[in-house]
């Protein structure tokens, strides 16, 4: 891995964790003012977040902000700065203007209950296999977005 690599890594994580709290405040219909003072970070920066403007903020600053959001994310490095990512775990928002079905909650609630019954180790196991899932759906549509 090579400085270069490194530093695409970091600009990839902090893009797509920029983009996961976008979501996650466009979702609350919360305004930038009042995503704001709930994440205790000044107004310019949440309107830089939400523009993608994220090039001179720290990825620090940015995990911090997702701490704050009680946004459940997963960070996800790899070979090559294209397997780099950040990924939204656990549960969705409950948000009214989220189109929900009965059969999704039902599967939801299920998966759920199953995971509860499940020892560390095949949590575990679930928690690599589904990374490895997210990493290939990643790189499909970044490979999608660039052929564009």
């Amino acid at each position: 891995m090579t400085a270069n690599t490194d530093t695409r890594t970091v600009q990839a994580l902090r893009s797509d964790l920029a983009l996961q709290i976008a979501r996650h405040i466009r979702c609350s219909g919360q305004t930038q003012v009042a995503a704001a003072k709930r994440l205790a970070v000044p107004q310019p920066t949440v309107s830089q977040i939400m523009h993608g403007k994220v090039s001179q903020l720290s990825l620090e600053l940015l995990i911090r902000i997702a701490v704050r959001a009680e946004l459940p994310v997963v960070l996800q490095t790899g070979k090559d700065a294209e397997e780099a990512g950040a990924f939204v775990v656990g549960e969705p928002l409950q948000e009214s203007r989220i189109l929900r079905s009965k059969v999704a909650d039902e599967a939801h609630q299920a998966l759920s209950e199953d995971a509860r019954n499940l020892t560390p180790q095949q949590r575990l196991e679930a928690h690599a296999r589904h990374s490895q899932m997210m990493v290939a759906l990643h790189r499909a549509g970044r490979k999608s977005r660039r052929a564009r």
